[in-house]
């Protein structure tokens, strides 16, 4: 059986609860739910489905993520750097070695890419 070339996300069912690695609480009790909903063959690239509630993360990130942003607001700030505020519509990238916080104003959903590694 071949791989589909083309895969289209549907409903979220099933996410996984609990922080993400490299993401400390700061402020509030914010809590997250990823959905990964595709992952390459070789392991490289993930994408799926992101939700949170308010609330501040300090995230350390090790990986390249795009982001579409579906719902919520966040403003991030890189630390020692100035604050973005995103929302829905928004696309961006946060580079590898980003270290800062994410401030969920919004309950946020995201569709996010990730390249590992």
């Amino acid at each position: 059986m071949t791989r589909p070339t083309i895969r289209k996300f549907g409903a979220v069912e099933h996410a996984d609860g609990g922080d993400l690695p490299g993401w400390v609480v700061v402020e509030g009790h914010p809590t997250m739910q990823t959905a990964v909903q595709h992952t390459t063959e070789d392991g490289k690239v993930m994408s799926g489905t992101w939700r949170a509630s308010p609330g501040t993360y300090h995230a350390t990130y090790t990986d390249y993520e795009f982001v579409h942003m579906i719902a919520g607001r966040i403003v991030i700030t890189p630390d020692g750097g100035e604050p973005v505020e995103v929302g829905p519509g928004d696309a961006f990238v946060v580079e590898a070695d980003f270290k800062g916080t994410w401030k969920i104003l919004e309950p946020v959903t995201k569709h996010f890419v990730v390249t590992v590694g």
